[in-house]
């Protein structure tokens, strides 16, 4: 029942946190776009940005922010140990429901074929 759950340790809180996604790589799909970056944890973890760009309304903002969060809990045990954060595009907002769950599969699905981070080796100073 754990994989089902959005714990905190799931999530980008700390200002720092999203600071450190800078310089990371990045990918897209039609209605978001997506920075990422490996961590040192045995889990993904989620941050999102919804600007008032997007759409002025809150409530708008919010049903994005609901549907990123639940896309990303049910897929969070098949992706690999990294830090994202997705940024809505624009377009999301004239987009239901079902099309933005649909399209945020395929960006899940991009991120799940990255390899996954090499923790062997030496460490660097």
């Amino acid at each position: 029942m754990e994989a089902a759950r959005f714990p905190r340790r799931a999530r980008l809180v700390r200002a720092a946190d999203f600071a450190a996604l800078r310089g990371g790589k990045r990918i897209a799909s039609r209605h978001f776009h997506a920075e990422f970056r490996s961590n040192d944890l045995d889990t993904a973890r989620l941050g999102l940005a919804v600007s008032r760009r997007v759409s002025k309304r809150a409530v708008e903002r919010n049903r994005i922010k609901r549907l990123v969060r639940e896309s990303f809990r049910r897929e969070r045990a098949a992706l690999p140990a990294i830090d994202i954060l997705v940024i809505a595009r624009v377009s999301a907002v004239a987009v239901d429901g079902a099309g933005l769950l649909a399209d945020l599969a395929v960006l899940w699905q991009r991120v799940a074929a990255l390899k996954p981070p090499d923790r062997t080796g030496t460490m660097r100073g």
